[in-house]
């Protein structure tokens, strides 16, 4: 259903609500609806029906629940990121009881946050996916990835990512560290370089590996064995 029928404010993000409980979408929609930059403009009770409304509904962000009735959240987001101008999605997840956060990141999410993020990171969060600057939250992908990093392939009988050779010494390096979660600040600390450098070479692998953001970065190191679990790095 379509939360609203008025034009949103220009450069206001449009946010999609996906999750079966109703409860929860209400407070998301109360969080979002007092910020002055965010409108939620649908809501949706499960993939299925989120797919519908993304039809007739300009949408920039998707908040999708990971399970629900009908379609999950993942194979709905499998579907909307493969088509044309999709929105950017952010996976919600439990953590601790949904072990589909990471199938999620891999069918096209831009980022997740746990369902308990506290309102302003919530916000921050929106806002990254929107701008599509960064995964979200560099610490809990961390947390994340050692999680579920057993469940990953093991990198020794996987081939390698063979665009991988066309990056710099450098780039391989700037490559890692965002593979292991690492901020652009924090790399560039790490590397003596300024954010600005760091945003650059980060484009390019992006650009040179024909992914679509960080979090395919680290979705690809460490299905390749670039990066193992706890966040060591592989023979490259």
């Amino acid at each position: 259903m379509t939360a609203s029928e008025s034009p949103s404010p220009i450069g206001c993000v449009r946010v999609m609500l996906v999750d079966d409980q109703v409860l929860l979408r209400t407070g998301f929609r109360m969080v979002l609806a007092a910020q002055p930059d965010m409108e939620v403009v649908a809501e949706a009770g499960d993939g299925a029906e989120a797919i519908d409304v993304l039809r007739s509904t300009a949408v920039d962000v998707v908040l999708m629940d990971v399970r629900m009735p009908r379609l999950d959240g993942v194979e709905a987001t499998r579907r909307i990121c493969a088509q044309p101008g999709a929105p950017k999605v952010l996976i919600l997840t439990t953590f601790d009881l949904d072990e589909y956060a990471f199938s999620g990141l891999k069918a096209g999410a831009s980022g997740f946050m746990l369902k308990d993020v506290p309102p302003a990171e919530l916000l921050s969060a929106i806002r990254a996916v929107h701008s599509g600057d960064a995964v979200v939250a560099p610490s809990t992908t961390r947390r994340l990835l050692d999680r579920f990093s057993p469940m990953l392939p093991g990198g020794t009988s996987e081939p390698k990512h063979q665009g991988v050779a066309k990056l710099t010494e450098r780039e391989r390096e700037v490559m890692l560290l965002v593979a292991q979660g690492l901020s652009n600040g924090e790399i560039a600390a790490r590397l003596v370089l300024s954010e600005a450098t760091v945003k650059t070479h980060v484009g390019r692998i992006l650009t040179k590996l024909n992914l679509r953001d960080r979090v395919q970065v680290v979705v690809l190191a460490y299905e390749t064995g670039l990066v193992r679990a706890g966040g060591a790095a592989g023979a490259v």
